[in-house]
């Protein structure tokens, strides 16, 4: 069907200019209709020929596969082949073309006309080939760009929920191992979670209302699994409306801030901040960094998010990490 439409539109074309330069002509000379149905029909589809027969063959089996000498060679036998047979039309028709024109024309100098007329149309075929695959081929680039970050995306994304998991659980394994009576509001409070992560985070954007709760109930999770000794300063200003963010972006941040840092210090407590402005979102997260607890696995939560904010906020984000001795500092500022 693509094809189909395709070979209409350069019908159209063809039409259309040789109908045009054929009125133009008849209006603004003597020559006849005769003369000009052979003049414009006739040399049109000649001229025609020789265009597709450049674009469709010769490009595809000499130039396309860098055979420039049998190219090169092939363009100059279709020019003189060509102009012989332009010539041989316009002898057969000599009433309606030579002797119309008001004075006899030379073989040579018909010859040397009908070469330029041809070369025009030999360089207007090449270069509409050339356009047309250097269009295709930034589409076919651009289509792999794209199938290629999406991928990366799923990727990074299909690292979150077992990184996620695998921290809760140790969580949850705490408990149990505990005997805690708040083991089984934890393992609810984690079915919430994966069921957001699982079933409403797969669109390329949420409500960020949606994304918010999604981090008060983790919070929640980390206070039970601290046996409600966890202290997190978190706030939220400005207005929550109908803005849209990437799922699963913030909570990396918030995850090294328990896993990491000190949460069980009244006077330092895990500090977050989100501030809305519009589309505009700044986020503040500082903790007190526990010097014993180290991940000796070297962690993927940060350099995952780093890497989903280059693919998806390109541009549209600055994000400021300070690693202090004593603690540790993260501001992102986000257009959503």
């Amino acid at each position: 069907m693509k094809r189909n439409w395709q070979i209409f539109w350069h019908v159209v074309f063809w039409v259309s200019i040789v109908s045009y330069f054929a009125i133009v002509t008849h209006n603004n000379s003597k020559i006849s209709t005769e003369g000009i149905i052979v003049i414009f029909v006739g040399y049109g589809c000649i001229n025609i020929g020789l265009f597709y027969l450049n674009y469709l063959y010769l490009i595809p089996r000499f130039l396309d596969k860098k055979n420039y000498k049998f190219y090169s060679l092939s363009l100059v036998i279709v020019i003189i082949v060509f102009g012989l047979f332009k010539y041989g039309v316009a002898s057969y028709y000599k009433p309606y073309i030579l002797h119309e024109m008001g004075h006899d024309i030379t073989f040579v100098s018909y010859f040397i006309s009908a070469a330029l007329t041809s070369i025009f149309f030999l360089f207007l075929s090449t270069a509409l080939k050339f356009g047309v695959d250097w269009f295709l081929n930034e589409r076919v680039q651009g289509d792999l760009e794209n199938q290629r970050l999406s991928a990366e995306l799923a990727f990074l994304k299909s690292q979150i929920n077992p990184h996620f998991l695998f921290n809760s659980l140790n969580s949850i394994y705490s408990l149990a191992y505990q005997k805690s009576d708040t083991t089984p509001e934890a393992i609810l409070k984690l079915s919430e979670i994966m069921r957001y992560m699982l079933y409403e985070s797969n669109d390329n954007k949420v409500d960020l209302e949606k994304e918010l709760l999604y981090l008060q109930n983790y919070i929640d999770l980390q206070k039970i699994r601290f046996g409600n000794k966890a202290f997190v300063d978190f706030k939220i200003t400005g207005e929550v409306g109908s803005q849209k963010i990437v799922p699963l972006l913030l909570i990396a941040f918030i995850e090294n801030a328990f896993k990491h840092g000190v949460a069980n210090d009244a006077s330092s407590p895990i500090c977050l901040r989100i501030n809305l402005d519009g589309t505009k979102l700044h986020f503040f997260m500082e903790n007190k960094k526990h010097t014993l607890n180290k991940d000796t696995e070297g962690g993927i939560g940060l350099s995952n998010v780093k890497r989903r904010l280059d693919l998806l906020y390109p541009g549209k984000y600055t994000l400021t990490i300070q690693d202090k001795p004593d603690t540790y500092t993260c501001e992102l500022s986000l257009v959503l």
